[in-house]
């Protein structure tokens, strides 16, 4: 294919979770790993888009840069003993790739069954749920690097993992096209319950030796019922991230609000921001078009016909209220397009 023949126009309304009307005027579906340096040199320099599933992405207006869709698919197995190494495309469902785990009993990300978007966007965020983080499971990341133009393999600890962070989100932002990610699993993995949630799923279904296929099943469960399907009702899942507090600030804020959900982190104490949120009265808020969810206050949504803009000065409403209340600024966890 000619390389003026490689973008095409596209309506990106399917191709992001919050259902928004947006449209890119250049757009390519990348579903092959050769297909990397014809597309790159394509572009002529110029900045790209990259775009996973768009189930963590507000876009606030059309895309001036030309779009393009991680779409390699594939999946290869290893197993040693109890150990599970797989090598799976970027381009795979995430959910899927979690119960094709569960269901020949490899373990390790059950907890994370029902995170919308794709594999190669789950090592950007460090998607994380009821205890478990994906970082604790990926032992490397194999992407094209636009600076050398190069494949590139990166081992777990050049990518710089943190709480819903990574080298590929911040310091090395649009460096790195990700193509594939290698895992660890193991057939022998514990089984992580120390969220109330699941322990009182598993009670009610009345489990008392639980295996990952029944964590997965009572995580799907829970995160049914608290939140929204984006195929029914546009959203990004969790909008802001948790903070993590000093403990000196966690205990000022716990003499005015003992009750405040809060769980120990590495340094200092992780605040429950749906809380804080809803404290400051925006859960159930409704704009006409968009809102705030009534049952789940990290969720924004959209009811039909909003516009990013409006999605995102939402957020910045709810931050200043946030701000004002509590002296905490809450950092958005959906990546932004301004």
């Amino acid at each position: 294919m000619a390389e003026a023949d490689l973008f095409q126009p596209m309506d990106l309304s399917a191709l992001n979770s919050f259902g928004l009307a947006v449209n890119a005027e250049h757009y390519f579906a990348l579903d092959r790993p050769e297909q990397i340096s014809t597309v790159h040199a394509a572009l002529k320099r110029q900045k790209c888009l990259l775009l996973g599933g768009g189930s963590n992405f507000l876009f606030t207006r059309d895309p001036e840069e030309p779009v393009i869709a991680m779409r390699i698919k594939g999946i290869t197995v290893c197993e040693d003993g109890e150990d599970v190494h797989l090598h799976v495309g970027a381009g795979e469902n995430w959910h899927n790739f979690t119960q094709y785990c569960v269901d020949r009993g490899y373990g390790g990300i059950e907890n994370l069954s029902l995170i919308p978007g794709q594999v190669g966007t789950a090592p950007v965020q460090n998607i994380g749920a009821y205890g478990v983080e994906v970082r604790e499971v990926i032992t490397y990341v194999d992407a094209f690097d636009t600076q050398q133009k190069e494949m590139r393999r990166l081992k777990k600890k050049e990518c710089g993992f943190g709480y819903r962070d990574s080298i590929f989100k911040s310091s090395q932002k649009d460096r790195f096209w990700i193509t594939a990610v290698g895992f660890q699993l193991s057939k022998s993995a514990p089984v992580h319950t120390a969220y109330g949630a699941i322990r009182d799923q598993l009670q009610a279904e009345g489990v008392r030796e639980p295996g990952i296929a029944d964590v997965a099943r009572a995580v799907i469960h829970i995160r049914k019922s608290k939140l929204p399907d984006p195929s029914e009702l546009g959203n990004a899942g969790s909008f802001f991230k948790n903070p993590v507090l000093s403990t000196e600030r966690s205990q000022a804020l716990l003499n005015k609000y003992p009750n405040a959900p809060h769980y120990p982190a590495s340094d200092g104490f992780k605040w429950a921001a749906g809380w804080m949120i809803e404290q400051a009265g925006w859960k159930g808020h409704r704009r006409d078009t968009h809102g705030v969810h009534d049952r789940q206050a990290l969720v924004l949504v959209n009811y039909g016909g909003a516009t990013g803009k409006e999605i995102f000065d939402l957020s910045s409403d709810i931050q200043k209220d946030v701000e004002k209340k509590f002296g905490v600024t809450l950092e958005r966890e959906v990546n932004v397009y301004l």
